[in-house]
């Protein structure tokens, strides 16, 4: 497949897609990328009068992906949320959930999903909303965290190189491309993989990223490029990624421990030695540029995935007229 080709189809991709329904809620709401928490980023950054912020995030999921792989889905929940806080550069502090389901049945492999993930990575669920009378099978799940160093989507600068961090000892879930690494993760690992976020962002390491969420390193470029007011440009024979992977696949994948930092080009090395050193898979897959464009690179050939000045993601990077925001 050209990189051509590549760049076309998942400009078309669903999942990359449907983050353009994000701005009917935040039109409705009157949000925009100043209002309170900064709108765009992966959770909401409060700041906390005695030095630090306070993080909020939550999550939804698509009812198929639920009804089909009801457990993963429970799993999923406490699982991006937590990814969510540690990609701003915080530790979780607690989770709640919101489900609904025809019966306790239906609602209970998801609710044993959920319960699995909150003892494997030790944050509790202190609550939430149940409906056992729902005609289908939905849920949400939101998350609380602190942070003392933000890693923020808007701190992106041209020349900053761009450090792909993921999670490959695992397999991919059917139907679905969630590749997942954390089955038969003990614990600690879990643990400690995601404490590694906190602490490059308060070693000064690590200044502006993304965790990769829905859309992939694709999306998730974008949004961060978006964000920043910048561009990148990523060279697919660097990606870490499974053997015998299909490279666009790879792309708008949704690992289960997978994060986009943009850092300065001295902190490079040590950040990718620090995942290194925890058996995560860590490597410069590009760079910042001073323009609008994601490009994708592989030898002589390059392709624009997307150019968000010409057509707006999220609409909410630096000096941009903001109409929109995201809950990412």
């Amino acid at each position: 497949m050209t990189v051509a080709t590549i760049a076309s189809e998942l400009a078309a991709h669903p999942s990359i897609l449907g983050k353009l329904d994000i701005s009917g809620a935040t039109r409705a709401l009157g949000l925009t990328g100043a209002s309170v928490g900064q709108p765009g980023d992966d959770a909401a950054a409060l700041p906390r009068p005695e030095g630090g912020w306070d993080l909020f995030a939550a999550e939804a999921f698509i009812p198929a992906f639920v009804a089909d792989d009801p457990w993963f889905a429970g799993w999923c929940g406490v699982m991006v949320n937590l990814s969510d806080i540690a990609a701003m550069g915080g530790r979780a502090v607690a989770i709640t959930d919101m489900l609904w389901a025809p019966d306790a049945a239906a609602a209970a492999p998801v609710l044993e999903g959920m319960l699995a993930a909150s003892q494997a990575y030790g944050v509790p669920i202190v609550g939430g909303h149940t409906n056992l009378r729902a005609p289908a099978l939905n849920l949400s799940v939101a998350v609380t965290g602190r942070a003392q160093a933000l890693i923020s989507s808007f701190a992106a600068r041209p020349g900053d190189l761009l450090i792909a961090a993921i999670d490959l000892r695992g397999a991919w879930r059917p139907r679905f491309d969630n590749w997942f690494a954390a089955a038969d993760a003990p614990a600690a690992r879990l643990r400690g993989d995601l404490a590694l976020l906190a602490e490059l962002a308060e070693a000064g390491l690590v200044r502006a990223g993304k965790d990769i969420s829905q859309g992939g390193i694709a999306g998730t470029s974008l949004m961060l490029g978006e964000c920043s007011g910048c561009g990148f440009e990523i060279d697919l024979d660097r990606l870490p990624m499974p053997p015998v992977t299909d490279v666009a696949r790879w792309l708008r994948a949704f690992p289960s421990f997978g994060f986009l930092l943009s850092v300065s080009p001295s902190a490079a090395n040590e950040v990718c030695a620090r995942f290194a050193d925890r058996g995560l898979a860590a490597s410069v897959i590009g760079h910042a540029t001073s323009g609008t464009a994601i490009d994708l690179v592989q030898g002589d050939a390059r392709a624009t995935f997307w150019d968000w000045q010409a057509r707006p993601y999220l609409a909410l990077g630096r000096g941009q007229p903001v109409q929109e925001a995201h809950h990412a």
